[in-house]
């Protein structure tokens, strides 16, 4: 390579850091960030619904009773997680779109000023001063917006999140975490009921854990540990209360 063509590539290099190296790693990303709330989701449903059945269970040994309220508590549950989650990216999906807005006035209003602070976050990246202004120009000759979203604001404007698509992957991901305590607790007879669903809540969340804590980079054994004592405290706690109301009816 001669000293001509380093500094016409060097700037490419900037433009692909900006861009998060072409896509992959904010692909990559953005679907841990889903994986991780699916399990997170799944890990509510078996959780909530495991504790109503079996304190349900605790208080009477009728099937359609149980069944009931696991369905009650299932479908409350799914839609609350769904809304939920709406809401909340709704609000995200606003913030972004209204930080892109501003944005876009202040580069109609201040192009100078903008590039100038394009150049000086490219700077802070680690380039040299004079390879940060040239790759803010490309940048900004390309599409100076784009530019400013992903380097200044860390927005990738193709990649708004989707409240609806949000809202139905928490649906899915609680209903199929809830399902799993409602089948443990109506198909085997009533002597077994409780404690198959035990044994098998407490597999469902060590696999949760381990699976969140690979996600996340944490520690396994502590996720672990953490979860299956979160969802064994709620089913002995409600299994005491529903045995004494059931006890006093």
């Amino acid at each position: 390579m001669t000293d001509d063509e380093a500094p016409a590539r060097t700037p490419s290099r900037a433009h692909a850091e900006a861009h998060g190296s072409g896509g992959g790693g904010a692909g990559i990303s953005t679907r841990l960030n889903w994986l991780r709330a699916g399990v997170l989701g799944a890990n509510d449903g078996i959780i909530s619904t495991a504790g109503l059945v079996v304190g349900v269970a605790g208080a009477t040994t009728s099937r359609p009773a149980i069944l009931a309220a696991g369905v009650a508590g299932l479908l409350a549950g799914a839609l609350s997680m769904a809304a939920g989650e709406y809401v909340s990216v709704s609000s995200q999906r606003d913030s972004e779109r209204a930080a892109l807005e501003a944005e876009r006035r202040e580069l109609a209003a201040e192009p100078e000023a903008e590039l100038e602070e394009l150049t000086e976050l490219l700077s802070d990246r680690g380039l040299s001063r004079a390879v940060a202004r040239e790759a803010a120009e490309q940048l900004t000759e390309r599409d100076a917006l784009r530019a400013h979203a992903r380097v200044e604001l860390g927005i990738d404007p193709d990649a708004l999140a989707n409240p609806w698509h949000a809202a139905l992957a928490s649906l899915v991901a609680f209903t199929v975490g809830a399902l799993l305590p409602l089948l443990a607790i109506v198909l085997p007879g009533p002597s077994l009921r409780v404690p198959v669903t035990v044994v098998s809540v407490l597999a469902a969340l060590t696999l949760c854990g381990v699976l969140s804590a690979r996600l996340g980079g944490a520690p396994v054994p502590r996720a672990v540990l953490r979860n299956v004592l979160g969802g064994a405290l709620a089913m002995a706690v409600t299994y005491a209360v529903g045995t004494r109301l059931g006890a006093a009816s």
